[in-house]
C-alpha cells in the first residue's frame, strides 16, 4: 500500500477553471444537412440519441438538431417529405470552443435556453457536444 502525502490548499489558491473540453461528450452521430427529416429521425432512433450534429458538404458543423425540433417540424401542417435539415437549421450555430470555460458555456446555454451545444475546433469541425444536466 502506497502512502499519499496531502498538502493543505492555500486559501489564496486560484480555483481550477474547467473547460468545455473537460465536460463534452463525444461527437456521436453526424449527418449531412441535405438529409430529410424522416431519415434524420430514423438515424436518431437507431443511434438511441436525442440530437444529431449536422454538417455541410465540406464537413463543417452547421449546428445541432434535436428530436423535439424534428418532431415539431414533421407534425406541422407545412411539413412535406422534401424538407431537409438545412431548411430547419437556418444560419450556422450557435457553437462553443473546447477552451471556453464551463461557466461561460453554461451561461450562454441558459441564456439561449439550449440543452446541448456543438463543440467545434478552430476550423469548424465538430469535436463533441456539451449537454447541460437538467
Amino acid at each position: 500500500m502506497a502512502l499519499i502525502q496531502m498538502q493543505p490548499r492555500s486559501a489564496n489558491a486560484a480555483p481550477v477553471h474547467r473547460t468545455v473540453a473537460d465536460a463534452m461528450d463525444t461527437a456521436g452521430p453526424q449527418v449531412c444537412d441535405d438529409m430529410t427529416i424522416e431519415v434524420a429521425l430514423s438515424v436518431m432512433a437507431s443511434a438511441r440519441t436525442v440530437h444529431l450534429l449536422v454538417s455541410d458538404d465540406d464537413g463543417l458543423c452547421t449546428g445541432l438538431i434535436t428530436q423535439a425540433q424534428l418532431t415539431a417540424v414533421r407534425d406541422s401542417s407545412a411539413y412535406t417529405d422534401r424538407i431537409r435539415l438545412r431548411d430547419v437549421l437556418g444560419d450556422r450555430g450557435p457553437f462553443t470552443s473546447p477552451v471556453t470555460t464551463m461557466a461561460e458555456a453554461q451561461h450562454a446555454m441558459r441564456y439561449r435556453q439550449l440543452d446541448a451545444l456543438p463543440v467545434v475546433d478552430e476550423h469548424g469541425s465538430a469535436l463533441g457536444v456539451l449537454a447541460l444536466a437538467r
